[in-house]
């Protein structure tokens, strides 16, 4: 019987030495791919500064993409070089569904990190009733706590994501009803994208941007007049002064030296809610949504990494601020079916093959729509070296196959041919097109130039997508600082919205 005590002790002060030794190692920030800030441990008390990023369309895939992207694929040292929010001490994993659909849109899955609720896609704030009015957690702590509220996008401010934090409509499409929640809103920060259809549909409503500063709103759209802003601004709406895409701040692959970011507008918008009651800062990167639909895997990937670079803003002010600081960073669905992997690469990716990709599909689409206008009549031969200078991708037989450092690049004949296709439908009009299944499985709607392009040269790194929509995929959740303890483990999106009633104190 001793023996069995003394063999039991000494397990227990082992087991105990191997747990403090795996505890100093994690607080002396050696552990593998440890985060570089300051661990804020929580001490129970609500956080005082929250910051929400979304990344719209998402997931794991999204994640650990632009995580191979920039890692090393050298043959017997292949390594990943982790993001900063997916080094965060804790990790959670939610599923995404609505109360209508397993692939659900941004309007419901928004709505339920925001407001912790179950809805239609396509329904901002309200229930599945379409009556009933939650408030999100953006209006709870403006009202209890008198906190301020700020909201960035990268897409328009009244699209679907950013409108779930400050409207209640029965549809996203709306946007005009939404815009003026805006103003009613009584938010201090709105920044990035612009308003769409801000004179409403049919285009004869009083200018949303006029009903802004009449519900004494300042509106800038210019760097110098952003880059000025600060704690005593007021109520400010901060527009890119460069926009593409339907208002949307530029994808960022397209990004020019000095264009304004998203991490440009999230350090903005800590300068202009600075305040002694704290604040909820919500900033979601949208085009990562955007760029999975049209199955772009370069842009999706610079969107992502854009979004990282704006977590880090929040993680260099959590270093001040480390027991009032909470982050947390999710996406709401998973857009486009990305795939690590390719059928025809087998086990093997290069993601080195989209360092040839220099521009977005929609920068590539505005690009020969300009040149269909100088010429309509052009050739595929024409075409072909810009599409070598913006892609990569060389014909077989040519003088660019030849070189070695070209080999990954040469279109096989069959790559070939759906290229060829691919021009000779994007040279017709719209309305001229073929509609059939087939092209809408090739094209998914998008010109068919681009969208082959994109396809053959994920295709080569490989990369593979299964749809042009939204997929059922869970969502990763990341946390650190303050109460980030709250957000291990597996739910639903719903509980985003209950874990930050729990951690900042207030009632739903």
């Amino acid at each position: 019987m001793f023996k069995k005590i003394l063999s039991a002790s000494l397990c227990t002060i082992m087991l105990l030495a191997i747990m403090a030794g795996a505890i100093q190692t994690q607080e002396s920030g050696v552990a593998p791919q440890s985060i570089n800030v300051v661990n804020a441990a929580s001490t129970g008390k609500a956080p005082k500064y929250i910051f929400m990023f979304i990344g719209d369309g998402m997931s794991h895939v999204q994640v650990n993409s632009a995580q191979v992207y920039e890692g090393n694929n050298t043959y017997g040292e292949v390594n990943t070089r982790n993001l900063n929010f997916s080094k965060f001490p804790v990790a959670g994993y939610a599923t995404t569904h609505d109360s209508t659909s397993f692939a659900p849109d941004s309007a419901s899955t928004a709505t339920s990190l925001s407001s912790g609720i179950k809805t239609h896609s396509g329904v901002i704030g309200l229930g599945a009733d379409k009556t009933t009015k939650p408030k999100a957690i953006t209006e709870l702590l403006k009202e209890q706590k008198d906190m301020k509220v700020g909201i960035v996008s990268t897409v328009t401010i009244n699209h679907a994501t950013p409108a779930a934090y400050y409207s209640h409509v029965a549809s996203r499409s709306n946007y005009y009803d939404i815009a003026m929640q805006m103003a009613d809103s009584g938010f201090d920060y709105f920044a990035g994208g612009s308003i769409s259809q801000p004179t409403g549909k049919d285009k004869d409503q009083k200018d949303a941007y006029e009903v802004l500063k009449d519900k004494g709103y300042s509106i800038v759209d210019t760097k110098e007049d952003i880059m000025a802003l600060n704690n005593k601004s007021g109520k400010t709406y901060a527009v890119s002064p460069v926009l593409q895409d339907s208002g949307a701040m530029p994808y960022a692959i397209d990004n020019k030296k000095g264009d304004l970011t998203l991490a440009d507008f999230v350090k903005k918008g800590i300068d202009v809610l600075d305040n002694e009651k704290g604040f909820f800062l919500m900033a979601e990167s949208g085009k990562i949504d955007w760029s999975g639909h049209a199955n772009d895997a370069k842009s999706n990937i610079h969107d992502v990494l854009s979004l990282e670079s704006a977590v880090q803003v929040a993680l260099d002010f959590a270093k001040k601020y480390p027991e009032d600081t909470l982050i947390v960073v999710t996406g709401d669905h998973e857009t486009g079916g990305m795939t690590i992997g390719y059928a025809s690469t087998g086990y093997d990716t290069a993601f080195n093959i989209l360092d040839h990709q220099k521009m977005s599909y929609v920068a590539f689409d505005e690009l020969m729509g300009g040149l269909k206008k100088k010429t309509p009549n052009m050739t595929f031969e024409q075409v072909m070296p810009i599409i070598t200078e913006n892609f990569g991708l060389v014909l077989p037989n040519s003088g660019e196959a030849k070189s070695e450092k070209n080999s990954a690049l040469v279109l096989s004949e069959l790559e070939l041919k759906k290229l060829k296709d691919g021009f000779a439908e994007s040279m017709k009009s719209e309305s001229e097109r073929i509609k059939s299944e087939e092209t809408e499985l090739l094209y998914g709607g998008y010109d068919p130039l681009s969208v082959t392009l994109t396809h053959i040269l994920n295709n080569k790194a490989g990369i593979g997508w299964t749809s042009y929509s939204h997929t059922g995929t869970p969502v990763p959740v990341y946390a650190y600082g303050q109460g980030a303890e709250v957000f291990s483990g597996s739910y639903d999106n719903t509980d985003v919205f209950h874990k930050l009633i729990q951690v900042t104190k207030i009632k739903k």
